[in-house]
């Protein structure tokens, strides 16, 4: 059966974000529902059946994009699952108040997680960051602005070194910064009060995917005594894994950690580049996130009042048993 019509907007964001054009979770998720948004008002679907169809199928030509970006999936279900109505104009009005408030809320997240986890933050605090994350950065940020006089110790984050970027941000709001090599942090954990960090993926038992290397640090930082503060949006959450999906960790090009001409002088050699790791929930103290701060083995409860006690794929077309249960749509 071919694929309903797709709004021009659709394609030109879902090329976008395959090509990673669009980066990052929460232009990702902003980016997807204002494309489902799109869709549903230049819609000219007929019937409620043919409305549903097309915006399952905007869904899905987004999802495939990049379906291990777990933003995506997200924002996508949080759309689709207000979508309702018994005619084309009240589902349109639907999918448009769902994507206009998950816009809304979006944009509003790193300020509320920034103002929750600087409350972690006493003055005259050191932390030690890993990579760059938006949000570990928005939580410093408000503790500065609350007048607390924070230092920082980065790590480089080998090989991208990601660091570097958490480095500037932070000299710009006039944070003192210390730039570490990655191989260094555990030396200098016993002069940190907080590990702070981000996550690409936080999965239902608490588990936290993020850059390679945050895992070692948490071991280092558990056996040190300080504590690890993980900061993270809501859309970081992932809620296939409360039906025991895994998390897909992505393995990335060796150019990124030896140089051709390197590799070719040490000779024939295997080099592997994973981008994350997992960091169990018993190496975490506290997951912030903007609706407050949770330990570990409570995200689950979060997650499943987020998104319901099993995962759903509203994108996916409905059976026959379900289709049935609509008989108003062909009218």
């Amino acid at each position: 059966m071919d694929e309903p019509p797709l709004h021009p907007r659709v394609e030109t964001v879902a090329e976008d974000i395959e090509t990673m054009e669009t980066r990052g979770a929460a232009t990702i998720a902003d980016a997807a529902a204002s494309a489902l948004v799109t869709q549903a008002a230049e819609s000219r679907a007929e019937t409620p059946a043919a409305f549903r169809g097309e915006i399952r199928a905007a869904a899905r030509t987004l999802l495939d994009t990049r379906p291990t970006a777990v933003s995506l999936p997200n924002a996508l279900r949080y759309v689709l699952q207000r979508m309702d109505g018994e005619s084309v104009a009240a589902l349109r009005a639907s999918v448009e108040r769902a994507g206009s408030s998950f816009r809304d809320q979006l944009d509003r997240a790193q300020d509320d997680l920034g103002e929750i986890g600087a409350n972690r933050l006493r003055d005259g605090d050191r932390v030690m960051t890993h990579c760059h994350s938006t949000d570990a950065v928005a939580c410093i940020e408000h503790a500065v602005q609350q007048g607390k006089a924070i230092s920082a110790v980065v790590k480089e984050t080998r090989p991208r070194k990601q660091g570097h970027i958490t480095a500037r941000e932070l000299r710009e709001l006039g944070v003192p910064v210390t730039l570490i090599v990655d191989s260094a942090a555990r030396r200098s954990l016993g002069d940190v009060d907080h590990v702070l960090v981000g996550a690409d993926a936080i999965a239902a038992d608490g588990s936290v995917v993020n850059k390679i290397g945050t895992s070692g640090l948490a071991v280092n930082a558990r056996e040190r005594g300080t504590p690890v503060m993980v900061a993270a949006q809501t859309i970081k959450l992932h809620p296939d894994t409360m039906t025991g999906h895994t998390v897909d960790i992505e393995m990335r090009d060796e150019s990124e950690v030896i140089a051709p001409e390197d590799r070719a002088e040490i000779g024939e050699i295997t080099v592997e580049n994973p981008a994350f790791d997992v960091t169990p929930p018993r190496h975490v103290d506290a997951i912030v996130t903007e609706r407050g701060q949770f330990p570990p083995e409570s995200v689950v409860t979060l997650m499943r009042e987020l998104f319901g006690e099993g995962t759903r794929e509203p994108w996916a077309e409905p059976t026959t048993r379900e289709a049935e249960r609509r008989p108003e749509d062909e009218s």
